[in-house]
């Protein structure tokens, strides 16, 4: 799986995305896993696994929501004040 910075992802969002529908791809910030950006065929098999959890932007737990939020507002550069 590739890696890319937050910082990276504000940059060359294009070409991140391309490499995702070819692999999934890893976000970090800090050196550590945040968000992961996979294709849509790829989740839905991820999902159709009974030993991985995986949850929608609004069926996640109230801390898995949060840290999702905060990757996204990082990654666009919105301020949730």
């Amino acid at each position: 799986m590739k890696q890319f910075t937050f910082s990276e992802m504000n940059r060359a969002s294009g070409e991140i995305l391309e490499a995702a529908l070819v692999e999934p791809v890893s976000l970090t910030k800090r050196g550590k896993d945040k968000l992961v950006i996979l294709t849509a065929e790829q989740y839905r098999k991820l999902i159709g696994r009974s030993h991985t959890q995986a949850y929608g932007l609004l069926d996640a737990p109230e801390d898995i929501h949060r840290e999702l939020m905060t990757g996204l507002e990082d990654i666009i550069g919105t301020d949730n004040a």
